[in-house]
């Protein structure tokens, strides 16, 4: 995060509109790829904030090989989000207004390996068995991939 971090050392705090993606990546047996982050202790998709000169897809398997070591072959976009939903205020204090494109992946390779400077654990989650404490700006995104995956109306 080193064009953030910039930012940070000429805003301090203050809120910033900060671009990022992440990727909902599934198992074959379409259990969700979450992480338990370092900084807030909540259980969250693998992703991060755009650097200049990316793009939104290029920063997604970015931080998904980053943070889990797995290489994504291909991305689908599913949403970008926005908007006072998506407020965040981090532990220490940096207040952020995020501008979320969520990925989907089903066809990544590696072998899983947390990032340990930024991830507790990683694991494969069923979609009716989440974890309780999700990551705040995340659940909203989560909730509409269940949604309109796995109870689609016929």
């Amino acid at each position: 995060m080193g064009y953030i971090r910039e930012l940070r050392n000429l805003v301090g705090n203050r809120p910033l509109i900060m671009t990022g993606a992440n990727v909902i990546l599934l198992d074959k047996e379409n259990k969700l790829l979450l992480q338990l982050r370092t900084d807030n202790k909540c259980w969250g998709l693998a992703g991060g904030a755009l650097e200049p000169g990316e793009t939104l897809e290029e920063v997604a398997k970015r931080e998904l090989y980053e943070e889990t070591n797995l290489v994504a072959n291909k991305l689908t976009l599913f949403n970008v989000y926005s908007g006072k939903e998506f407020y965040y205020k981090y532990p220490h204090g940096d207040e952020v207004y995020n501008v979320i494109s969520t990925y989907i992946c089903t066809d990544y390779e590696g072998v899983l390996k947390k990032d340990e400077d930024e991830v507790l654990d990683l694991q494969f989650f069923h979609y009716d068995n989440l974890p309780a404490e999700l990551n705040p700006p995340e659940i909203p995104i989560i909730t509409e991939f269940i949604n309109t995956f796995f109870f689609k109306e016929n």
